[in-house]
């Protein structure tokens, strides 16, 4: 198992395959574990790189406060150590939201830009939004994070055939550390790049669910920001659309890809 000492953190990261590189960035509270579906079939044509960010998976857990361009500081420099920039940059949920802020600060990283069920910020708008913020901190404050796994579980994963996916969850949402997945909810929590999507320049595709957490009326919004990207429903699906429509999610990415 790889490890790279960087700075203040030693980072988890495994390469698969050969060919331009791709980096698949996790979302919050996931690790590397969660592209199991993704990495072999990507590795036929691809060099595939996943690593765990700060504070998650294998990957060293330092005390907080931390921030999503501290989470893009840390994968600069690890792709720059390894030698895979520039590279195919893939970001589900929180790591959309690092490949955004890589977009917009490292251009030079990055052949192409895929966002998968995330926004360019994270700016709670109304009481509903504030509510579900509040709840998130309260039951891991208080119940702990596997009960976090469990209600995650329900939400990401609702149907009855689905009920093998919520067990998964849940056990991996324990292997997470309390104070590092709060500090990793704070480091969203505010941010905020929405005003320079019009600055990226590199070929992007959005991927959204028609049931993520955000309607896809927002996502075509903001798609509409940034000079030629697209936008690309998977239905059936919900915010962890890797996992539960992997099949749909495999072609769309390496359509995005091949098609370059």
């Amino acid at each position: 198992m790889p490890y790279l000492q960087l700075r203040d953190i030693t980072l988890y990261y495994d390469i698969q395959g050969n060919g331009d590189p791709v980096l698949l960035l996790h979302g919050l509270g996931s690790s590397s574990d969660d592209w199991e579906l993704q990495v072999p079939i990507f590795a036929q044509t691809y060099q595939v790189v996943t690593v765990d960010t700060r504070g998650h998976g294998r990957s060293s857990k330092p005390p907080g406060p931390y921030s999503i361009p501290q989470f893009m500081a840390d994968i600069a420099a690890f792709m720059e150590t390894i030698g895979i920039a520039p590279a195919h940059v893939l970001g589900l949920s929180m790591g959309g939201m690092s490949a955004f802020q890589m977009a917009v600060d490292r251009p030079d990283l990055l052949r192409s830009l895929t966002i998968v069920n995330s926004y360019p910020e994270l700016l709670p708008q109304t009481w509903q939004d504030r509510l579900a913020w509040q709840r998130r901190q309260v039951i891991i404050r208080l119940l702990g994070m596997k009960r976090m796994g469990v209600y995650l579980g329900g939400i990401l994963f609702p149907e009855p055939h689905q009920a093998e996916l919520r067990q998964i969850l849940a056990q991996r949402w324990l292997q997470n550390d309390k104070k590092a997945y709060l500090a990793s909810m704070h480091a969203i929590y505010g941010w905020s790049m929405a005003a320079r999507l019009g600055e990226i320049r590199c070929p992007t595709l959005i991927i959204t669910a028609d049931h993520d957490y955000t309607p896809v009326a927002d996502k075509a919004a903001y798609t509409a920001k940034i000079p030629g990207a697209r936008l690309v429903v998977i239905p059936h699906s919900r915010h962890a659309t890797p996992i539960d429509q992997p099949d749909l999610f495999n072609r769309a990415v390496l359509d995005f890809w091949q098609g370059l």
